[in-house]
């Protein structure tokens, strides 16, 4: 059944074969001895793609059921620890800071999860790919996910000092008319996020004209760094710059509303010790790092 759930989620023998740490044969030959057992085909094989039949549709779904049941049975009556694959997929920037620090304490507490770490910043396809869980900056848009808060990251305005002395300090949002941005455009949406204050109990929208486009947020420090515009980036991302000197903060009292970072995944894995265990150390680490 492990195996088959695999299979159907990377709709590739050879992918499941890779993740699951077995010869290909051998994913073959449980398959067919499944399908033999059932007296059903569960999965259409072509050269190029392995689509489930309605059958194996069902299948999959029962299958999800049993092993998350399994495997908390399996875990109360034995006492012991997790294990198996877990596959991860972080937003770059928040899990080198974050997430790649700590990890050392969390494969040594937990030595039988194998962790695949991936990276990116677009929502993934969970289950086609193969992925038990993603860490992304932001409020969740997908329907079909389980979305976890794990910690709200304070977000700051900032420009270099080359910058200011070129164009002046902004005393409040109002004078921002006289300024430029570096533009920040997420590789999930068409068109640059603007900025965004706090005025008394109301958030404001602005959108500076821009110097410039970039898509990546180290990208967008280190332009910002030159002096190319103002940015809003979380405070943790650029501490040192300001302690430094190298980055300065504007607009205190008109500070962006907080990110949330959430951990996202399907709801089958709501069950899964490997997942379970890994959200609530990602909420210790993000509650001791965050004060």
């Amino acid at each position: 059944m492990r195996v088959f759930t695999r299979v159907y989620e990377r709709r590739s023998f050879s992918q499941a074969a890779e993740d699951l740490n077995l010869p290909r044969s051998t994913v073959t030959d449980a398959i067919k001895q499944i399908e033999k057992h059932l007296s059903v085909r569960l999965l259409e094989r072509t050269t190029r793609q392995v689509t489930p039949t309605l059958d194996g549709e069902a299948y999959y779904q029962r299958c999800l059921s049993l092993l998350a049941d399994f495997e908390d049975m399996e875990n109360y009556f034995s006492g012991l620890q997790p294990k198996g694959s877990l596959r991860v997929d972080v937003h770059g920037t928040l899990g080198r800071h974050f997430v790649l620090p700590r990890l050392p304490e969390f494969l040594a507490a937990y030595p039988d999860i194998q962790l695949y770490l991936s990276e990116g910043d677009k929502l993934v396809d969970l289950v086609s790919e193969g992925i038990d869980c993603v860490l992304r900056v932001g409020t969740p848009k997908s329907e079909y996910l389980v979305a976890k808060q794990i910690a709200l990251l304070e977000e700051i305005t900032v420009a270099a000092p080359g910058y200011l002395a070129q164009f002046g300090h902004p005393e409040n949002v109002e004078e921002l008319v006289h300024h430029q941005t570096v533009a920040f455009q997420s590789s999930s949406v068409n068109e640059p996020l603007p900025m965004e204050f706090t005025i008394g109990r109301k958030v404001v929208s602005k959108t500076l004209k821009s110097s410039m486009k970039v898509n990546s947020a180290e990208t967008l420090v280190a332009a910002c760094r030159l002096g190319l515009g103002i940015i809003q980036v979380p405070r943790y991302h650029i501490e040192q710059d300001l302690v430094e000197g190298r980055l300065v903060t504007l607009l205190d009292d008109y500070l962006p509303p907080s990110s949330p970072v959430h951990l996202l995944y399907p709801p089958h894995r709501s069950h899964s010790a490997r997942v379970r265990i890994f959200t609530e150390w990602l909420q210790n680490v993000f509650s001791s790092e965050i004060q």
